[in-house]
């Protein structure tokens, strides 16, 4: 899933934008800003970049076997004729 360190990277970087003399708002930022981030990005429901590369190997591997496989019903239908 996504890395704490992450989310709480990018809300501190939001957060630096804020001016200071807005503390309250800042303040308030803080609080609220991470919560809502990680809610948004479960919602979306993704995927760490190493599940996509093991995805990703499956595929490959899964359509390799699938030309063998169509190669083979191929002469197998040439032979019956």
């Amino acid at each position: 899933m996504i890395k704490p360190q992450a989310v709480e990277d990018v809300v501190n970087k939001i957060g630096e934008l804020i001016p200071q003399d807005i503390k309250t708002l800042r303040e308030d930022f803080h609080k609220n800003a991470k919560a809502v981030l990680v809610a948004g990005l479960k919602k979306m429901d993704l995927v760490t970049r190493e599940e996509f590369e093991v995805q990703k190997a499956v595929l490959a591997k899964t359509r390799e076997k699938l030309k063998l496989l169509e190669a083979e019903l191929k002469n197998l239908k040439s032979s019956v004729k």
